[in-house]
């Protein structure tokens, strides 16, 4: 385990799970236990740029390839996982992502290439962006250009201009330089503003938000189901470049800052990593 190793007692909390976060020295796995962090250390180092949750694993857009880390069902739960990355035969990476099993990933020219689920291959898809890819999550891909939609083999553009990032779960969600908007009858705002982040639980029932967060100037947002309203929160002394859920919400910051919540109160770990670019919690953790 490399220096930035560091080991907590849990006492008598169960259900602890890995955490995996992207950073410039390559992939950190934090041990988590509801909002108690435990150990964390370097898993995989690499030029780690985007980090994407899978169904039993974690894929990685490296400035070299898509790494891919399989997980047996369960693994990592309780116990940490024996971790090997492999190779994809993508290439240099930007961006990766997950739509129901199958894999997603962006050069930095702007191509986007589908990994279907039970295959080795990636296949370009039909009229790719061309443009500076920003994030994937599920069929949604952001780009500096706008937002693209993966249907049969090939890309749409789906509107807006200058996104940041995009959440497909429950109800789509695009942060971009001008607002935080949702798709319903077309893009509706939400917040005026630039959004940098934005983020759903991915257990959320497709048409409906239950838990789901954006960051703005440093400012992370909460959206509140009860009143359908995204609640203003604290300004953060370092930029969120991600959020993710389990048993609760978790975050980190561009220097490296690891953060849990539970019932709005935040607490923080520092990972000894900087240079941060996103989280990723596996679904089986998430579902556990």
């Amino acid at each position: 385990m490399d220096s930035i190793e560091e080991k907590r007692v849990y006492g008598d909390r169960g259900g602890a799970i890995t955490v995996y976060i992207a950073s410039g020295i390559g992939v950190v796995r934090v041990r988590v236990a509801g909002d108690a962090v435990g150990e964390f250390g370097l898993c995989e180092r690499c030029d780690a740029r985007d980090v994407a949750a899978t169904r039993g694993g974690v894929a990685v857009a490296t400035d070299e390839d898509v790494r891919l880390l399989d997980l047996p069902d369960g693994a990592g739960v309780d116990e940490p996982a024996d971790e090997t990355f492999v190779g994809t035969d993508f290439g240099p990476a930007v961006a990766v992502g997950n739509d129901d099993g199958e894999l997603i990933a962006a050069g930095p020219d702007g191509r986007v290439a589908a990994r279907p689920a039970g295959t080795d291959e990636w296949t370009t898809l039909e009229d790719e962006v061309g443009r500076a890819v920003r994030a994937i999550d599920g069929d949604l891909v952001g780009t500096d250009g706008g937002v693209y939609r993966v249907h049969d083999g090939g890309l749409d553009h789906a509107g807006l201009t200058d996104v940041r990032d995009v959440s497909a779960a429950g109800v789509p969600l695009a942060a971009t330089a001008d607002g935080l908007y949702k798709l319903g009858n077309g893009w509706m705002e939400i917040r005026e503003g630039a959004f940098d982040v934005v983020a759903a639980d991915p257990r959320t029932e497709p048409g409906r938000l239950e838990r789901a967060h954006a960051v703005a100037d440093r400012i992370l947002y909460e959206y509140d189901a009860t009143d359908d309203e995204w609640q203003k929160g604290s300004r953060s002394s370092d930029r969120i470049v991600g959020v993710d859920y389990g048993e609760t919400v978790y975050a980190v910051t561009a220097g490296g800052v690891f953060r849990t919540a539970t019932d709005g109160t935040w607490r923080k770990r520092a990972l000894g990593v900087t240079d941060v670019t996103g989280i990723a919690v596996p679904r089986y953790a998430a579902d556990s």
